[in-house]
């Protein structure tokens, strides 16, 4: 009787400390509350904060904290399970991929929005007009100008960016130097009139934003050269939309969630119509949303 009393005992208590660690296993968040740690590319800093005070104002039980880094950081958190949604302007590559794989990572993306590497001169600076082979000479450092090469970080996705798609083989010039920050390359761009730099577009075009406003007053934009048409095109919504300029990119979100969670719900957010406007009102071309264009032709009068 007492052997039997003993193993009742035993198989209680298993049972209680197995639904114990079944409790916490179980989700604490959902689609619109909990609390979850997100990395995000350093570039869109801006356009996610927004993003980011709609979304909390929305649902008060959420809370997201956003981590801003440079891009390759962002894929890191996601392979290393230190964030369950990243932000980001490409998807997982091949060999990524296989590490998900060994993880039991499943991974799900979409492209919220296109965005643009914008170029940045000093005010005195004579070439507001360049082509693309033209800024292929001033990363590798054969331009006939020597000009200081300033990005934002040496794992950035605008480095990566510019390296795989216009670089390619080639390799960046000694003249090339990295900052710390979007903001730092401006800073350095504006007191140098023989530097250039490349930052996310959302740094010199953020509506209202009074930043924006201030950096826009330190430096000049310069026009690139489309290939095709044989004309130049600032980083304007309508011309990134049109594939007319041509320093372009995705920004895409890759989620691990397994459930329907708080990282879920912000990505749902995201490609919905609200967070779809907010992109569309710091000037990116939205992908989850319809926009017309239309060609305006403008009436100089008699």
């Amino acid at each position: 009787m007492q052997w039997f009393k003993t193993i009742s005992l035993a198989l209680a208590a298993g049972l209680f400390f197995s639904s114990c660690q079944d409790d916490t296993k179980k989700p604490t968040d959902t689609t619109t509350s909990g609390n979850i740690d997100i990395s995000v590319d350093e570039t869109y800093q801006p356009i996610i904060a927004e993003q980011l005070r709609v979304f909390d104002s929305s649902f008060p039980d959420a809370h997201i904290t956003a981590h801003y880094k440079p891009e390759s950081e962002c894929f890191k958190d996601l392979l290393d399970r230190k964030s369950r949604l990243i932000l980001v302007t490409r998807e997982l590559n091949g060999g990524e991929k296989q590490i998900c794989e060994q993880n039991k990572l499943v991974p799900t993306s979409m492209a919220l929005a296109k965005d643009a590497v914008a170029v940045i001169i000093n005010p005195s600076s004579p070439d507001s007009l360049l082509s693309v082979e033209q800024i292929k000479g001033i990363l590798t450092g054969q331009y006939k100008k020597k000009y200081t090469v300033v990005f934002d970080n040496q794992g950035s996705s605008t480095v990566r960016y510019m390296t795989d798609s216009l670089l390619k083989s080639d390799k960046l010039g000694a003249n090339v130097f990295a900052a710390k920050s979007n903001s730092q390359v401006v800073d350095y761009v504006a007191k140098n009139p023989d530097a250039i730099g490349f930052i996310g577009l959302s740094y010199v075009s953020g509506a209202d934003d009074s930043a924006t406003e201030s950096f826009m007053k330190k430096i000049k934009v310069a026009s690139i050269q489309n290939d095709s048409t044989q004309r130049f095109y600032q980083p304007y919504q309508a011309w990134i939309a049109m594939k007319l300029y041509p320093l372009t990119r995705n920004l895409y979100f890759i989620t691990s969630e397994t459930y329907p969670g708080l990282g879920t719900g912000f990505a749902n957010f995201l490609s919905k119509e609200r967070g779809q406007l907010i992109f569309a009102h710091s000037h990116l071309f939205p992908l989850r949303m319809n926009i017309v264009i239309r060609e305006a032709t403008v009436n100089s009068g008699q």
